[in-house]
């Protein structure tokens, strides 16, 4: 990747942001070993990243829709106090995804395969966007990419998390200096219960992040008509 993709790719991440890569990562991280609890009893507790994401890749066929309650942080240096956003998502393979937020103000963030819309009624926004590119490049580096290749392309640090007990932390740093100048770093929470994605926070080269927490999580859960849809 050239220095101009690369500065691309990192913008593409950033604008695309959140909505995208937690489609991504709800169902590539859906680590379910064919969904028995003996089998989630025996894991290894001590499986380095590798084993972990190779398994949860080797399970992810079994995921074709996800929906959860989410809780969205942002700070920045433009905002006096952390924005604290709510609503709900859900996640239908391969390539559509909508978070409704409830509060504090209702829109929506609609990704349906390669058009992301955003409704905003109270601002009075909708808008499109072609992101087949930037949809193309994140699945490329993280939901087609072995373990072996996300090391190539991020430092990987792996852990037991003590800030949330219970999950797997796992911490991705860009090894390219053109994506650090826009993305600093991800961060990972996967529930060792559940084995489901509880938590993901980007950091930003100027220091924003946003974090997303999750919480009453479904896998395959029956979605009603009109989910997809723009509508807030």
């Amino acid at each position: 990747m050239n220095y101009s993709r690369s500065r691309a790719f990192a913008f593409e991440v950033a604008r695309v942001g959140l909505p995208a890569l937690a489609a991504i990562w709800l169902v590539s991280s859906a680590l379910a070993a064919s969904g028995q609890n003996a089998a989630r009893q025996n894991a290894p507790t001590g499986e380095s990243f590798d084993d972990f994401y190779e398994r949860g890749q080797r399970a992810n066929a079994s995921v074709k829709t996800l929906t959860a309650h989410f809780v969205e942080t942002t700070t920045s240096s433009l905002l006096t106090t952390p924005l604290v956003a709510r609503g709900r998502l859900a996640v239908e393979r391969p390539a559509r995804v909508v978070l409704h937020y409830e509060a504090p103000e209702p829109h929506v963030v609609l990704i349906d395969g390669n058009r992301m819309t955003m409704s905003w009624p109270g601002r009075n926004i909708r808008q499109v966007t072609d992101i087949g590119a930037a949809q193309g490049r994140v699945q490329k580096y993280f939901l087609n990419s072995s373990a072996a290749d996300l090391r190539r392309q991020f430092e990987i640090q792996d852990r037991d998390a003590g800030d949330r007990p219970g999950t797997h932390h796992v911490t991705m740093v860009p090894k390219r200096k053109q994506i650090r100048e826009t993305l600093a770093g991800l961060d990972l929470w996967v529930d060792r219960s559940t084995l489901l994605m509880s938590a993901m926070k980007m950091t930003f080269a100027n220091g924003d992040t946003k974090l997303m927490v999750l919480d009453e999580v479904v896998k395959n859960a029956v979605l009603e008509p009109g989910t997809f849809s723009a509508a807030p």
